[in-house]
């Protein structure tokens, strides 16, 4: 299973990335969960702590791998790097181990944009291509609020991509962009969940809105999410709720697929 999660900032995506990695992680299976994510924190929701994150680099912003592996120092634009370089050791050798989930950090080139014809990001592509195409293990990906990370190479490997919404016009927006970004991209597999829900009028308002964008399923505007959050605990420990909610989503994507 390939997913790839997507949606405004503040939506929950980062949540819904840890509780089903952690869902995945229970079944015994290897799961890979890349925070693709700069604004985001991957590595909080799942429960890595603090001192863990601060050995945990970004893997954008390691200027010795990048050298290593593209033949180009990171920061440089244009001139002539590897663009298929090395990356199949890359998540045993800079991922962060825990509870049967291998976290890996792609960070974001600090030097240009995130779509620059650099080997920062000729070595991110290539790794998320990797993860997503050639890999076994369960991969989730928490991404920007769009689909920059991802190629016509890539898509292709992707089971869901999932957008989560929040009631509201712009998170609404956000979605039928990105769905529209994917269409673009060959991307079919494109759902909805929806998080924040205080009552069915929110999610009749939610299906409405996303037009033919399939619904998967929705979690409730929960308190305790917010409390692990200011806390640093993991999102599976903080809410019963929260983690039968994911299982009922998590079901109904591979009834889906």
């Amino acid at each position: 299973m390939k997913i790839a999660i997507t949606g405004k900032g503040g939506v929950g995506k980062t949540t819904l990335s840890a509780l089903l990695s952690h869902l995945y992680a229970l079944e015994g299976k290897k799961v890979i969960a890349v925070d693709a994510d700069p604004d985001a924190n991957l590595a909080a929701a799942l429960g890595v702590s603090k001192e863990k994150l601060e050995k945990l680099r970004p893997i954008a912003e390691i200027p010795e791998l990048i050298e290593e592996r593209t033949g180009a120092k990171a920061g440089t634009i244009g001139g002539v790097f590897k663009l298929n370089p090395k990356v199949d050791d890359i998540p045993e050798g800079f991922g962060c181990k825990i509870d049967g989930i291998t976290l890996l950090i792609m960070g974001k080139s600090k030097t240009a944009s995130s779509g620059c014809y650099c080997p920062e990001n000729a070595l991110l592509k290539r790794l998320l291509k990797h993860l997503i195409v050639e890999r076994e293990e369960v991969v989730i990906v928490d991404m920007e609020a769009g689909i920059e990370h991802l190629t016509r190479g890539t898509t292709e490997g992707v089971d869901a991509f999932i957008i989560v919404v929040e009631p509201g016009q712009r998170s609404i927006q956000t979605a039928l962009t990105v769905k529209k970004l994917a269409e673009e991209l060959g991307v079919k597999k494109v759902f909805v969940s929806a998080n924040k829900i205080r009552n069915n009028d929110d999610i009749l308002f939610i299906k409405k809105a996303i037009g033919d964008i399939e619904f998967i399923g929705a979690m409730s505007f929960n308190d305790e999410i917010m409390e692990a959050d200011i806390k640093g605990l993991p999102s599976y420990a903080a809410s019963l709720k929260a983690v039968e909610e994911a299982k009922e989503i998590k079901k109904r994507l591979e009834e889906i697929i």
